[in-house]
Order: C-alpha cells, then structure tokens, then sequence
C-alpha cells in the first residue's frame, strides 16, 4: 500500500457514553492496563478530542502501533485509512465489547455510507505481526492493531466519531458526531479540519427555496392570474427568473460541496443535473417565444408547459433526495412537506375557482 496516496481515516463510532470513573489520560501510566503484546510498546499519547485518547508508536520498518482509548459503556470504535480522506471507500479496523461482554476486532471496508455497504473482514489495510486486541478497563476501552507499510507515513487525514449502538451480527450503525483532523505521526501535532456544515446547509436552503418554492409560485401565477394581463407575465417571469437564480446558486454550491467531500449521491447529482439543464432550457425558451397569433405558438406553449411542470415534479422528488441522502434530518422532511402541502393546497383551491369560472362562462355563453 503506497502510503504516499493514503490519507487516515480514524472512525470512532457506536455506544459511547460517560460513566463513572475515571477517564483515561496521558500523564497517568497506562501500560499495566493495555492489552497484552502492547504495554512493553513506548507509544507517543496524545489527547485528541472530548475524552479520546490516540497512542502511537511508528518504528525503522515503518510498523504502526495504534492503541485507541476513550470513555466507554457499549459501542465500537474503529480506525480506518482512505485515499482522499473520506469515509466512503476506505478500509478499517474496528472493535467493540459484545452483548455477551464478548470482544471483538475486524477489518472492514467502507463501501458507502449506510450500514448494508459497510462490509466486514474486508478491506486491504496491512497487518503486522502483533495480533489486534480489545480490552476494556473500568470505564474505558482500548483498541489495539499494528500496521506495516511500505513507506513511513507522515500527513495524515483522521477522523473521529462516536455514536450508540453495539454491532449485531458485525452490522455498525451510523455516528453521533465526528471530528477531522490532520495529523502528522512525525512532528506529534495535528489541527482540526472542518466539515463544511455551512455549505452543504446553504445548498440545501438554496435549492428548497428556489426550485422547491419560488418556481412553483411562478407557476401559479402563470396559470391562474391570466385576467390580470400582461400583469400575470412580467410577474411570472419575474418570479421564476428569481427562482431559477437561487436554483443555481444552490447547484453551484451543491458542486463545492461535491469537491470537498466526494460523497457517493449519483441519484441526486443525475437529477440535479437534469433539472438544471431542463431549467436552462426554459430559461432560453423564453427568448425564443412566438408572437400569440403566430401557428407555432400553440406548440411552444405545450412544450413549455409541460417541461415546467417536469421541472416542478423532478425538484421535489430531488429535494427529498437530497435530504435524505444529505442526511439533514426528519426537521427538513417536514418543514419542506409542510411548504409543499400549502402550495398543493392553494394549487387545489385556484384550480376550483379557475374551474367554477369557466363553466359559468360556459353556461352564459349566448345561443345561435
């Protein structure tokens, strides 16, 4: 394995949650309580974040000891390497104390992001000669492994979580919270790296904003507001130029967020894409627009009618999509379902009235 092209990718996730006792620490000696095969080990200790505790050792053969502890009642915690330094794609190491009191350690590798997709005993990280180790001491657990590479590794991409489950069946469920970190294992220091929270938060505003709500109003006013003319034009446009600007701000944003992070969301980028340039194609199907008593004016209006509602209709499967796969949280679901249910509301009561007009126009329609 080419370390070189390697980032660490540190994952602490499952049941942890403080106890009585005391919390491990650097300036207490440790060695008595580690698992067996690493307590003669001079390890490196560093505190990393909350109650984490990272020790290290990186000898001449380029043979990498990790001894991981922390505050622990159930859970798992694991320590994983990835070429770009995301979860997604990268190999691991993870123990864990059983049901039964039980522990285990396995290799996985992280396929995806949901937990069908994090496959165990798979993987492709180098083990040493030492024999990987879980012990559990008082309140805190320590998870033990070497690694033997072909080059000394220096600048590292870590990442540390937590979460609250204990692995059934070698099934691992999703962090609680997590912290990125690069680390140097030469010079012992390491700075916290952010996860662009912010970004993916804009992205997500934008696109609900303007595809989600400003377009559909724009498409109301389009059809039920037609008496107020050319009124109901100048504000249509208006309002779905507005639309279509935040709609894009927030693909721009959602191709930044892509960038940083390379998550694996094909469905929802393939029809971010599509929307985007169905939206474009709107967009320029206005300038192309026949006079009214044009012949082709009746063909351009069904295209851009039912292109429009295409738009509308794959914008809110997209945002639902998104999400879910941005895993944003029931709050989103519902505040976006709340928003969509009002506009399919006053959709419902204006196509009534458009409905009750025309057939009153129809009923005093003069006879010859």
């Amino acid at each position: 394995m080419e370390i070189a092209s390697l980032s660490v990718l540190v994952i602490l996730l499952g049941g942890i949650s403080l106890v009585g006792g005391q919390a491990d620490n650097c300036e207490a000696n440790r060695n008595a309580v580690l698992p067996v095969g690493y307590s003669n080990i001079t390890l490196v200790c560093l505190p990393i974040w909350n109650n984490l505790i990272l020790r290290y050792s990186l000898n001449e053969d380029n043979v990498l000891t990790i001894v991981l502890s922390m505050l622990y009642t159930s859970g798992w915690v694991g320590m994983g390497f990835s070429k770009d330094g995301m979860m997604v794609g990268s190999s691991a190491m993870v123990g864990w104390i059983g049901n039964t009191g039980r522990p285990h350690i396995k290799q996985f590798y992280l396929r995806g992001q949901s937990s069908s997709q994090v496959l165990a005993d798979q993987g492709q990280l180098p083990a040493a000669g030492g024999s990987p180790a879980v012990v559990q001491n008082g309140p805190n657990i320590y998870i033990a492994f070497q690694l033997k590479f072909l080059s000394r590794i220096t600048q590292q991409k870590l990442l540390f979580a937590f979460g609250t489950a204990t692995p059934v069946n070698d099934r691992l469920t999703k962090h609680q919270d997590k912290i990125s970190v690069s680390f140097d294992f030469s010079s012992r220091t390491f700075s916290a790296s952010s996860y662009p929270y912010q970004l993916k938060r804009t992205h997500g505003i934008l696109n609900i904003i303007g595809w989600g709500v400003i377009l559909p109003i724009g498409a109301i006013v389009a059809r039920y507001f037609r008496t107020s003319d050319p009124l109901w034009f100048y504000l249509h446009s208006a309002i779905q130029f507005t639309g279509f600007i935040l709609g894009l701000a927030g693909v721009v944003a959602g191709v930044a967020l892509y960038h940083k992070l390379h998550a694996s969301v094909s469905s929802h980028r393939a029809l971010g894409i599509l929307i985007l340039v169905l939206g474009i194609l709107q967009v320029l199907a206005l300038f192309l627009r026949p006079e009214k008593d044009y012949k082709l004016r009746k063909y351009w209006n069904w295209y851009h009618w039912w292109v429009g509602r295409l738009v509308l209709f794959l914008a809110v499967v997209n945002i639902f999509v998104g999400i879910h796969v941005g895993s944003a949280g029931d709050s989103w679901k519902i505040g976006y379902g709340f928003n969509l249910g009002l506009l399919l509301l006053a959709t419902i009561i204006l196509e009534v009235l458009l409905w009750t007009r025309w057939s009153k126009k129809t009923a005093n329609a003069p006879t010859f």
